[in-house]
């Protein structure tokens, strides 16, 4: 059956075995879904050579990532088994069946092709008769590693004979992890515009080594390694492989960030300098001990309180045969590394250009702000807003980390507060380059110039220019200053200090912003196919009728800044007229002073979590409601309710979620979790540019 015209089908064709598809396929999907397009995906055929577990790890990711009901592959063995016997027909009409179930109503859907396989002749040729089955568009993915203009037209070439015996053009290009990282790739790709190579250049993306490293538990499961420590063994990443050989001055200075330090058992003088650079903060991967030779059990002792959370593995293995294993081994995603594919996804869609594909596209995903929508967006108004956060946390290594990658992206202008070279010496620890254009605010050189204007900013309190010098050597107030006059936009802290630490000077020196009597917070929930608000999870323990109203319409304020049309549920334990009591009252109270304030807004209370998110309950509970089954801006009666709530869908869903944002002050400050990711920083980091305001000039740095 020929699909209707408006069907778009773009077929992702690898032209060699070294370039991985996964994940190119998967990262053109979610830079759809970032711009709205409500895409399918389908990759017809598993992967001939696949793990032992059986597990797709394209479906598997587009079910768990990407929100997609994706159906199973045609297991390779059955389709080159139905091609031996002449049924090649019979199985190309299954796939078609296949991406046709994948695409269900949507417009469009990216089918995953198969990576070219000598072991597997059979399935050589499968990717043509496929995208010819499918009439599909096709985008051949070439490897970038060694790359030139000139190699590059020689694929094409080759491909265009494979593929286009139609005579119909390419719909565009994508080359694979080009050498050099962003800038060179960027360069890559206006060379291949500039030589007109008659394809659209969609990506050229850059080969980043810290997204090839696999975790440590894989490498040992892999290659059978023993665990003597697990230590961090899950978190572990490897991307540099040390043998202990040589004398301890030497391995030292090979040591960086994520190395698998390999070394005889007996080795002890190699043991004991490597378990000494992790406890001194290196974050190596991990120490595998080979030969089948125990660590002495003096050295063990020793080493006790000091080994941490370094992982020890052991092996009885020659040291050579372990590394030429670790050389070769398998470096693909495993199922269970959501976080690394997640990664990967991210950079793909980051380097992905549209515009050549999206014209004849239409947006169709029923008006929701999905989660990539939303961070994609969100790092995009950052950009524009060109605001200067400080993060009086400097030399806190995943606030550097965080701090450089905002930098590199153009998210923020990022002031780290402390002194230059504690913060030099923890990014070489970590492994991290410092980029130039990194401030970095020595805090020493500027405390003076700032006890004058707080002084007089609190002189209502009596405060006294000593009292001040002491109060600003706490780098949270001297950064909540800068603030206060206009020197930075916004401010981040929390990564290490509490929450009190954050909000108590910015309630002191910015105050609440006109119209707001008090602070109050927000979650955004990234659940799988839409983001959720959540408000007040944070700050106010038992807020007042007046308060919660006043939560309600700060938090519907956040959600419109942020693209989302919102619509109020206020939350209780009873839906309507059901129940009653000082709890449901309050409720109630809150409902209506919002309905008066703001009868622009959507909003409805009180009414059960259940009735305002799932649509069958609220035509049972609450027909009628304009919100029932639809809400996505949820205010709770109280602190216990909505912080309980927060973590339990946030652990029990496995939810992403970005904040807490404060809501009501003068200025944008806002509080991280002390277990806070690097990349938690950066988008609270962003979320903070935008919250600045479009119509304010960006700060300017002080006149030293």
């Amino acid at each position: 059956m020929t699909p209707k015209p408006s069907y778009r089908t773009f077929f992702l064709a690898p032209t060699s075995s070294q370039q991985g598809i996964s994940s190119v396929a998967l990262g053109l999907v979610r830079a759809f879904q970032r711009e709205g397009y409500d895409v399918g995906f389908a990759k017809p055929v598993a992967d001939p050579e696949a793990y032992p577990d059986g597990l797709d790890r394209s479906v598997h990711f587009a079910r768990t990532l990407l929100g997609l009901n994706t159906p199973d592959p045609i297991p390779a063995e059955r389709a080159e088994e139905m091609i031996r016997t002449g049924n090649l027909f019979t199985l190309l009409e299954e796939i078609v069946e296949l991406v046709e179930e994948a695409r269900g109503n949507r417009s469009m859907v990216i089918v995953e092709g198969l990576l070219p396989s000598t072991t597997h002749p059979l399935t050589i040729d499968l990717d043509i008769a496929m995208g010819r089955s499918l009439s599909a568009e096709i985008i051949p993915v070439v490897p970038g590693l060694d790359a030139t203009v000139k190699s590059i037209v020689g694929d094409l070439a080759d491909a265009q004979h494979r593929f286009l015996a139609e005579g119909r053009p390419f719909a565009g290009l994508i080359v694979g992890r080009a050498r050099g990282g962003d800038a060179k790739a960027e360069e890559f790709a206006k060379a291949l515009e500039a030589a007109k190579i008659g394809v659209p250049v969609l990506a050229v993306t850059s080969d980043e080594p810290a997204l090839n490293a696999p975790r440590l538990i894989d490498v040992a499961s892999d290659l059978g390694f023993g665990i003597l420590r697990p230590g961090d063994i899950k978190k572990a990443r490897v991307g540099e492989i040390v043998i202990g050989a040589r004398s301890p001055d030497k391995v030292v200075k090979a040591l960086k960030p994520g190395t698998l330090v390999v070394t005889p058992g007996d080795r002890s003088d190699i043991i004991i300098t490597t378990t000494l650079a992790r406890s001194s903060g290196m974050p190596i991967a991990g120490l595998l001990l080979t030969c089948d030779e125990p660590m002495a059990p003096s050295i063990s002792e020793f080493l006790s309180p000091r080994f941490g959370d370094l992982p020890v593995l052991t092996t009885e293995l020659q040291t050579y045969d372990v590394a030429v294993r670790l050389n070769s081994m398998d470096r693909r995603v495993r199922h269970e590394d959501a976080e690394r594919m997640e990664k990967l996804l991210e950079h793909v869609a980051d380097h992905i250009n549209l515009a050549p594909l999206a014209p004849a596209t239409a947006r169709s995903n029923g008006g929701l702000m999905t989660p990539p929508m939303f961070r994609h967006r969100m790092i995009q108004e950052a950009r524009a807003a060109n605001r200067r956060i400080v993060l009086p946390e400097g030399d806190e290594p995943r606030t550097i980390k965080a701090a450089v990658i905002c930098t590199q992206k153009r998210i923020a202008r990022c002031v780290l507060v402390g002194d230059p070279k504690a913060i030099q010496d923890v990014a070489t620890m970590h492994g991290i380059e410092l980029p130039p254009e990194l401030e970095i605010l020595d805090p020493v050189k500027v405390r003076g110039s700032y006890v004058a204007p707080m002084v007089e900013l609190r002189k209502a309190k009596g405060l006294t220019p000593p009292q001040a010098e002491a109060q600003l050597e706490d780098n949270v107030v001297l950064a909540t200053m800068m603030l206060a006059l206009g020197h930075v936009d916004g401010l981040v802290s929390g990564a290490v200090h509490t929450t009190a630490s954050t909000v108590r000077p910015a309630l002191q020196l910015i105050k609440t912003a006109p119209g707001n009597s008090i602070v109050s917070s927000v979650f955004f929930m990234l659940m799988p196919d839409q983001v959720l608000v959540y408000g007040d999870c944070a700050i106010n323990p038992d807020p007042s009728a007046d308060e919660l109203a006043e939560i309600a319409c700060q938090s519907a304020d956040s959600a419109r800044s942020f693209g989302i049309d919102p619509r109020v549920a206020m939350i209780s334990y009873s839906t309507g007229t059901s129940g009653s009591g000082t709890d449901v009252d309050k409720v109630r109270e809150a409902t209506l002073k919002v309905m008066e304030r703001r009868p622009d807004l959507l909003v409805d209370g009180p009414i059960q979590y259940d009735a305002a998110s799932v649509e069958s309950v609220g035509k049972q509970k609450a027909p009628g409601s304009p919100v029932a089954g639809h809400a996505n801006v949820f205010v709770f009666p109280d602190l216990n309710t909505g912080n309980t709530t927060y973590k339990a869908v946030q652990r029990s869903a496995n939810v992403v979620s970005v904040g807490p944002m404060l809501q009501g002050l003068r200025k944008p400050v806002n509080d991280l979790s002390r277990g806070a990711l690097v990349d938690d920083i950066v988008y609270t980091i962003a979320l903070t540019a935008i919250q600045v305001g479009q119509n304010e000039q960006p700060a300017r740095a002080a006149a030293e």
